[in-house]
């Protein structure tokens, strides 16, 4: 039996060749020019005021960071960096806003571990999907919160603490700045390892909450050491410890909560920077550069220090992996302490 050759064959080939070529080509430009085009808008960029959200009430740890970096940011780039307060169920409202904004790296949002990692495990309905309605741009800080309660408290030490609260079951109160917060969360996990009966009392920030902790409306809050630190040095309130892992270097003679009294006990807040989702590659690479260059000089590194926290700038990539870390780590906390909203 014979086989019939086509006398085309070649031919046939060589143009499948070509066409395989041509769509090669076509691709290659086609990308070459998104990224031309996304270079372009990069080199533009910024061209206008910036606004970075902070989803709570000034004074905060959140706002302090926000307003040290977006001045540094102004003056890098000569132009305005608007810092609005929209605070309001927990961080939501503001950050919420920032991912319907337009993707064009010219909202931003300073946002918390609570925000963006603690929220969506803790609230039934979000109005935003903490991961894929942002682009993650840099760590800022990392913050340990502080035990305060009022001068004239009559405990001294976390132990008298955890005594008073046991023999006044439901009297001892702690503020938060929010539902979802590390402030919130630090209370919870404390009640959770001490057994202590205390009841939440949340505001829109910790800078109300503080105010009633100064005035005796509440017994006690876990807030963030930059935000609480002034209080603390003018002796306006008491601190009983510090809920990091480590010793604070502003305050090196107050324990740990786990030295104090109750072992395994470490809650840290963490800040960040996002811009909404789809937000171009370049852009995002613009701001982290110029934000970690503003971390890392010595100024700014001794004033974040200066105020309780540790620097901790990262690339998007580490921070988005840093993320996804706390988020499972989170939820698995808010499941174990049995922490609802309703």
């Amino acid at each position: 039996m014979f086989k019939t050759i086509r006398s085309d064959a070649p031919a046939s080939l060589a143009r499948k060749a070509s066409l395989k070529a041509l769509a090669i080509l076509g691709l290659a430009v086609a990308l070459g020019t998104a990224n031309a085009a996304e270079a372009q808008g990069a080199q533009g960029y910024p061209g206008k005021p910036i606004t970075i959200s902070v989803p709570f009430s000034a004074g905060g740890t959140t706002d302090i960071l926000a307003r040290v970096i977006g001045q540094r940011l102004s003056e890098r780039w000569g132009v305005s960096v608007v810092v609005e307060n929209k605070p309001g169920a927990g961080g939501n409202i503001g950050t919420a806003q920032v991912a319907r904004a337009a993707p064009d790296g010219y909202t931003l949002v300073m946002g918390t571990i609570g925000t963006h990692a603690i929220n969506p495990s803790l609230y039934k309905s979000m109005p935003y999907d903490a991961i894929k309605d942002f682009a993650p741009i840099t760590r800022t800080a990392m913050v340990p919160n502080a035990l305060v309660v009022p001068k004239d408290a009559p405990y001294n030490t976390v132990k008298e603490l955890i005594a008073y609260g046991k023999s006044h079951p439901g009297k001892l109160t702690f503020g938060s700045s929010g539902h979802g917060s590390t402030l919130h969360m630090s209370g919870e996990t404390f009640k959770m390892m001490t057994g202590v009966d205390m009841v939440h009392v949340p505001y829109k920030g910790s800078t109300p909450a503080v105010t009633d902790l100064l005035g005796g409306q509440i017994s006690m809050i876990f807030d963030n050491l930059p935000s609480a630190l002034p209080h603390i040095k003018a002796g306006r309130l008491k601190v009983l410890a510090v809920t990091s892992a480590q010793r604070s270097e502003q305050l090196p003679d107050v324990p740990t909560v786990a030295e104090a009294g109750v072992p395994g006990y470490e809650v840290v807040s963490w800040f960040g920077l996002w811009a909404p989702a789809k937000t171009p590659d370049a852009i995002v690479a613009e701001i982290n550069k110029q934000v970690v260059d503003i971390i890392r000089t010595p100024d700014m590194q001794k004033q974040i220090r200066d105020q309780g926290a540790v620097p901790q700038p990262d690339s998007p990539a580490e921070f988005a992996a840093f993320i996804s870390s706390e988020s499972k780590k989170w939820a698995e906390m808010v499941r174990r302490a049995n922490v609802t909203t309703e």
